[in-house]
């Protein structure tokens, strides 16, 4: 494989797609060693099939908002990998949804899910409709006219859709009653579900978790501890809170949280009541924090600034890709920050990587950090399937164990010989090999 002769091709033939060859790019880069010492992989042409989708469903989305005018969005699925289960990845409602975007956030998944070790596929899908300051009505509409399109391509063995932006607890409802209706059965076609009709307990709080966990394995092969660090969160909404939650109980110090509007300072560390705030500021639809340094007394909120202006060990981006740059980089490293663990998907940019590589800090990506998300989602569906319900306790047990088995793929492959993790190639290497290992024994289809 010559990555650079692929990367042209794609270039040409998907030129506008720049998240989509960002991701592609990320992962070729990282696997081209080890794919050449397997000549079955190249015979079989397992790179030129697997940066290919093998479905995307584009849609419209026609909708009445509440004063009766007609309104028109855009739908998509794309239906990415299924080599070693039914295609796995949520929706997202965001006004920057596109192809693009999809197919970065569906290649990544691939090789998330892979690293579960749960029978998983990739996808990802959703709409350019923005749920902000809609009401209930609208969105339920809108999510019923959504799924009226695309409910015939997906199934509890076929591709199982999950939320992402925008797309939450109440969106999921809306869109499995649809389902439901349509198909006329009740089946784990959707995960994220309500806890009265299927859902998994700690599901919302699971991503945050999990990459909590993981960053504790990452400290503890250092010989050190998450207890009293300070840690740096972009974001305050699931992700975000369930991250500041577990790193709390875990000791550590969340002392900067932020939004588009800016960052707080939060010197003191979180709170019961400052964690469970986080949540009310991202109900209210105003995608502001400044309001949290309003409520609480010792936080300080600092305009247009982002978390990564905070002095902190450890920076957890939690919020968009591409949201920590080169020059945030810089600035965390020149205050001393000697961790960053990708929660968002693609967080960080190519330059901030290679910054944080070069300074040999610890740096994880968020193929492995944030997917205890998908992982207890795919718990989800091995309890709908069985037709059990763990409890809290369970769940968490399972999940802990997943994200040390993905950290112990993660260091098994990427282990430089001076010592270094590169965690980035470890988790790319990792989910590749067991994608491209079932795409070889299930024939050229």
């Amino acid at each position: 494989m010559n990555t650079s002769e692929i990367m042209a091709r794609l270039k040409v033939k998907h030129a506008n797609e720049k998240e989509y060859l960002q991701a592609v790019q990320e992962v070729l880069e990282t696997i081209e060693d080890v794919y050449n010492q397997h000549p079955e992989f190249e015979e079989a042409k397992i790179i030129e099939r697997l940066v290919e989708p093998d479905r995307i469903f584009t849609f419209k989305v026609t909708w009445v908002d509440d004063n009766g005018e007609i309104q028109t969005n855009t739908g998509y699925r794309v239906q990415f990998n299924s080599a070693i289960g039914p295609y796995k990845g949520g929706l997202r409602f965001h006004p920057s949804v596109n192809v693009s975007i999809l197919k970065f956030l569906g290649f990544e998944q691939i090789f998330k899910n892979a690293l579960t070790t749960l029978p998983m596929g990739g996808g990802k899908g959703g709409s350019d409709f923005n749920p902000k300051g809609k009401s209930d009505a609208e969105i339920m509409r809108f999510c019923q006219a959504f799924m009226l399109e695309l409910w015939r391509n997906i199934g509890p063995d076929t591709d199982v859709p999950a939320g992402d932006v925008g797309v939450g607890g109440r969106e999921i409802g809306y869109l499995f009653g649809m389902y439901k209706k349509l198909a006329r059965e009740h089946t784990g076609v959707l995960t994220g579900k309500g806890m009265t009709w299927g859902g998994s307990l700690i599901r919302p709080e699971a991503t945050g978790f999990g990459a909590v966990y993981f960053v504790q394995h990452m400290l503890h092969v250092q010989g050190k501890d998450i207890k009293d660090k300070k840690v740096a969160i972009s974001g305050f909404g699931n992700v975000a809170w369930g991250a500041a939650m577990k790193a709390t109980q875990l000791g550590a110090h969340v002392i900067a949280i932020s939004g588009p509007d800016g960052v707080i300072y939060n010197p003191n560390g979180m709170t019961d009541e400052k964690i469970a705030y986080m949540l009310e500021l991202r109900s209210s639809n105003n995608d502001v924090v400044a309001p949290f340094a309003d409520k609480f007394p010792d936080a300080v909120f600092y305009p247009g600034k982002k978390a990564w202006s905070i002095k902190c060990d450890i920076a957890m981006p939690c919020a968009y890709q591409n949201e920590l740059t080169g020059e945030d980089a810089r600035e965390l490293l020149d205050n001393g920050t000697w961790c960053c663990a990708e929660v968002s998907n693609m967080g960080c940019t190519p330059e901030a990587i290679a910054e944080f590589q070069k300074a040999k800090i610890l740096f994880a990506p968020g193929k492995a950090v944030n997917a205890g998300g998908v992982a207890t989602s795919g718990l989800e569906m091995t309890q709908n399937a069985m037709h059990i319900s763990w409890s809290a306790e369970e769940v968490d047990k399972k999940l802990h164990e997943i994200m040390s088995n993905i950290h112990h793929s993660c260091v098994r492959y990427g282990t430089q010989p001076d010592g270094y993790i590169n965690y980035l190639k470890g988790a790319n290497i990792a989910g590749f090999m067991k994608v491209a290992t079932a795409m070889l024994e299930q024939g050229v289809i």
